[in-house]
């Protein structure tokens, strides 16, 4: 007798990576549907993001801001779906709901967990999964933004760097500055997303590249890589100059091993420069008016949205280890269902 329990899959942590991930340290689960009990909901996923970041839960890096995935456990991260069981009146089936509980095709979630959001705001749903307001916070709250900064920009063409360059311009940079890791990615950053000028972090030495795309030194340095950048941009800043913390790409591409940091910190004193890390989970208060300012930045024409959509929860490891290793621009998307 055949079987005709729904079934649905999601991806596991099946080892703990010794370096930069293989595929093989990713198992996909197919198992039964849940149904949701009173106060949950089920939700079919549509899209999920792909973050770099998550490559630190999967190695267990030493002192990140949050608990690392365990062997054996269903990898999480931020997701877009419709409710298709409701077992709370306040969330209806059918209704749009942002969450974290991505990579699998259907999520079981407590209905106060989940975020009800306008089906209609974007072209498609995957919109909400931007990076935009981590931009936003990095180059406001905490690195202090003010009209006439030069902004420099790592990973310029990833998904938060494509919206910080665009957002430092609009809150009235004086001059950004975007490193990239080829040709085709500089022209990018220059041509369609509004950066002065763009460096390639490949370029020896780099402290002198970035040192003649910005003369007159620079101010706000938004760090999504670390390492030889990081320390690059010590150099160039100026006094008083600050800098957001975002994300530690080359030691992510380094298979967690730790880079050289911001080595001589002389340079940080004499400078007076403020080096501030932060996540964007501790700033979610400005998500209105963050919202509230890309609406009419999109409906003014002012900022380009970028993004790569991968189909299938089984590409999904995949597409994550090639983010890290910038071979994507713009913001990285797993289609669920269409």
């Amino acid at each position: 007798m055949t079987s005709t329990t729904a079934t649905t899959r999601s991806i596991h942590l099946a080892a703990r990576p010794a370096g930069f991930p293989e595929l093989t340290d990713f198992r996909m689960v197919e198992h039964p549907m849940p149904s949701a009990e009173a106060g949950r909901l089920l939700i079919r996923n549509l899209f999920m993001s792909i973050d770099p970041g998550s490559l630190m839960r999967i190695g267990a890096y030493p002192g990140i801001p949050m608990p690392p995935f365990a062997i054996g456990d269903v990898l999480s991260g931020d997701a877009i779906g419709e409710v298709i069981e409701s077992g709370d009146p306040t969330v209806p089936e059918g209704a749009l709901v942002l969450h974290r509980l991505g990579w699998r095709e259907h999520a079981l979630a407590e209905a106060q967990t989940v975020r009800v959001v306008d089906p209609d705001a974007y072209p498609s749903p995957s919109g909400y999964l931007g990076f935009g307001l981590v931009a936003y916070v990095g180059l406001t709250l905490v690195a202090g933004l003010t009209a006439g900064d030069t902004v420099f920009v790592s990973s310029a063409a990833g998904a938060t760097g494509s919206m910080a360059g665009q957002i430092a311009r609009l809150l009235g940079a004086g001059r950004v500055v975007g490193s990239v890791g080829s040709p085709r990615k500089a022209a990018y950053i220059v041509d369609e997303l509004g950066y002065d000028t763009a460096v390639d972090y490949h370029d020896e030495p780099f402290v002198d590249r970035l040192r003649a795309a910005a003369p007159d030194g620079v101010d706000v340095y938004f760090d999504n890589v670390g390492g030889s950048q990081l320390r690059a941009a010590i150099e160039v800043m100026n006094a008083g100059g600050r800098i957001a913390l975002c994300g530690a790409l080359a030691r992510q591409r380094a298979g967690g091993e730790p880079d050289a940091g911001p080595g001589d910190l002389l340079s940080v004193i004499g400078k007076r420069l403020t080096l501030r890390g932060f996540t964007t989970l501790d700033h979610l208060d400005l998500a209105p008016e963050f919202g509230r300012k890309l609406r009419e930045w999109t409906a003014a024409g002012d900022i380009v949205r970028t993004e790569t959509v991968i189909d299938g929860l089984e590409n999904a490891p995949r597409a994550l280890l090639d983010a890290v290793r910038g071979r994507y621009t713009g913001k990285v998307v797993v289609r669920l269902a269409r």
